[in-house]
């Protein structure tokens, strides 16, 4: 049951165990990430919601272009020039206030002058991130941006079918139909979870059947469960 549900998507190799299953609603995004450096700018944002996959991109996009990978409140224009030894960054997690506006305009700058690149992530449109500088709004509307949408069943059913194989926990179709019911629609969601079942199944000693699984899905009301990034 695993393999067949699995083969229904396509997987982006990168990270190993932690393949990236590719649907439609991420498909643009990692058309973004295989095109380059064939970019028509020298940078592009990257928006989706929490445990959508930017994470795993940006590394995908680290093991093709060299790029340093570093928060968005870790940048600044004295350690920008070391971000950028590869003439690639990716600067993740840009939220309103909380980023250097000087620093991004300065590395959009770098970027253009050296014909590098710089790919931007956040959980919301550049539109809402309150830049004040305007020659730095005036950059980021001009750069191509691309969502990752919320997950389809498709991809949720792939998750969680993943999540289980590589902890080798055996499941029916049953079972996953019956998660898909009743979890929250999000890829982090179904990660968290998937380890919180393995965690107590480890912890209990007990074998994952529907009671166990859904004694589990209880937890659904503590919302720490589900805030995986």
């Amino acid at each position: 049951m695993a393999e067949q549900l699995l083969l229904d998507l396509r997987q982006r190799a990168a990270l190993g165990r932690d393949d990236f299953l590719v649907a439609s609603s991420n498909e643009a995004a990692v058309s973004l990430v295989d095109e380059w450096p064939q970019w028509p700018t020298h940078g592009a944002i990257l928006v989706g919601p929490p445990g959508c996959g930017k994470s795993h991109l940006a590394q995908v996009w680290q093991a093709r272009s060299h790029a340093s990978v570093v928060d968005a409140q870790s940048v600044n224009k004295e350690n920008l020039p070391t971000y950028f030894e590869h003439k690639a960054i990716c600067i993740e997690d840009v939220a309103p206030g909380r980023f250097d506006e000087p620093a991004i305009f300065h590395a959009l700058n770098l970027a253009r002058q050296e014909r590098g690149h710089v790919l931007l992530s956040s959980r919301m449109d550049p539109i809402l991130w309150q830049v004040k500088v305007a020659d730095l709004a005036s950059r980021l509307s001009a750069l191509p941006l691309v969502h990752i949408l919320p997950p389809d069943d498709a991809l949720l059913r792939g998750i969680l079918v993943k999540q289980f194989t590589d902890r080798q926990i055996v499941v029916d179709e049953a079972m996953i139909t019956y998660m898909l019911l009743r979890m929250p629609r999000s890829a982090a969601a179904a990660r968290a979870l998937v380890a919180e079942i393995d965690r107590e199944a480890m912890t209990q000693k007990a074998e994952v059947t529907r009671p166990f699984v859904a004694k589990v899905m209880a937890k659904l009301d503590n919302p720490e469960l589900f805030t995986t990034s």
